[in-house]
């Protein structure tokens, strides 16, 4: 399932971008490390500016729309890219995404960016991106969940109800999206974590195949990596070591509930997808399938989840600075350790940075 050759479509043009693509909590934080070790990768960390569609119309780029990017989530100053150097006004997303991307990579010939929050909409970025290739990484659903019930400890993201659930489901909706780019024929690789951890060199390697690009030894350790874009808190530890770790064995966190839900899912999926997805866990006891009502109500629930998520991004586009700014600062005494907030919940940039922004947006 996950060898080079079943897994992507080679791409003989590579004029688009590279968006890597895991459920959160799935070690895609690792291997975007890994990939900028090498010299001819940079990619963005969750710059996520396509989560921000209504900046852009069919008349061009809001005035404004690098302070309300940089608001949303700092990916301007986090990745040290000058305001100055990106056009204030730009045509369309794809544009914009574009001139921030290749800012960032310099002379790197590979750009784009890691994000977890394009989980379900692959298609979308493969149409307003043509010459787009995928990363997807993979990880036993239950292991992400526990993860991020882990998390929840100081980050309001992890914390917010109906993560796991959104988790859970999501995975199937990667799935769905997956191979659906496989049979438009668009370049996709797949990475299952548990063997990223195991043997990162192999992993890596059929990286390098994919990208048609020489393997560099430095992609198989973090030692030298920058990671200064990664946001802080306690759920990044193991990605800010100088060495490759997995997450030790520790206690149980699932509840019961979630986790008989969670195996009921993961049975009926490996049925439905003839016992090769997921991949992880390697032998899942058959303990019942979720009925056809379960399977709608979670998909309603899923969908009013995402449609909440895709509300508050629109709140981030239109409402004034000067509200947010008061929520923002309401989440910053609620989060005082600095731990991983939402894209709707990072912290603020500079007040000097913001009015430059918006300054040279109104020009």
């Amino acid at each position: 399932m996950m060898s080079c050759l079943d897994s992507c479509k080679s791409s003989t043009a590579a004029s688009g971008p590279l968006f890597v693509v895991g459920m959160w909590r799935s070690g895609t934080s690792l291997l975007y490390s890994l990939l900028n070790q090498h010299p001819q990768i940079a990619l963005l960390y969750e710059g996520d500016l396509p989560l921000l569609r209504p900046l852009f119309s069919r008349k061009g780029s809001m005035k404004d729309w690098l302070a309300r990017w940089e608001f949303w989530n700092s990916a301007l100053s986090r990745h040290r890219i000058p305001a100055d150097r990106i056009p204030a006004m730009v045509p369309d997303l794809p544009t914009g995404a574009m001139a921030v991307w290749k800012e960032y990579a310099g002379s790197a010939t590979i750009f784009g960016e890691k994000s977890p929050d394009y989980f379900d909409s692959l298609q979308r970025l493969a149409r307003e991106f043509p010459g787009a290739r995928f990363i997807i990484l993979w990880r036993n659903p239950a292991d992400i969940c526990r993860s991020i019930i882990r998390a929840r400890k100081g980050s309001s993201f992890f914390s917010k109800p109906g993560i796991a659930h959104r988790a859970m489901l999501g995975s199937h909706k990667l799935k769905q999206e997956c191979d659906a780019l496989l049979s438009q024929g668009i370049p996709v690789h797949q990475i299952q974590y548990e063997k990223m951890v195991q043997d990162s060199a192999k992993v890596m390697t059929g990286v390098c195949q994919f990208l048609a690009i020489p393997f560099d030894p430095k992609m198989v350790s973090l030692e030298g990596s920058d990671r200064s874009a990664i946001h802080e808190g306690s759920h990044h530890e193991l990605v800010k070591q100088e060495e490759i770790l997995s997450s030790t064995k520790r206690e149980e966190v699932l509840p019961p509930r979630l986790k008989r839900k969670i195996d009921r899912y993961v049975s009926y999926w490996k049925n439905k997808y003839g016992g090769v997805w997921p991949q992880y866990p390697e032998w899942q006891a058959i303990s019942g399938y979720p009925t056809a009502a379960q399977r709608f109500l979670d998909d309603a629930w899923f969908r009013g989840l995402r449609i909440l998520d895709g509300f508050t991004a629109l709140v981030y586009c239109y409402a004034p600075l000067s509200w947010l700014d008061r929520y923002r600062t309401f989440k910053r005494r609620r989060y005082p350790m600095g731990a991983k907030q939402p894209p709707a919940a990072q912290p603020a940039s500079k007040p000097e940075t913001l009015r430059r922004l918006e300054v040279r947006g109104m020009k």
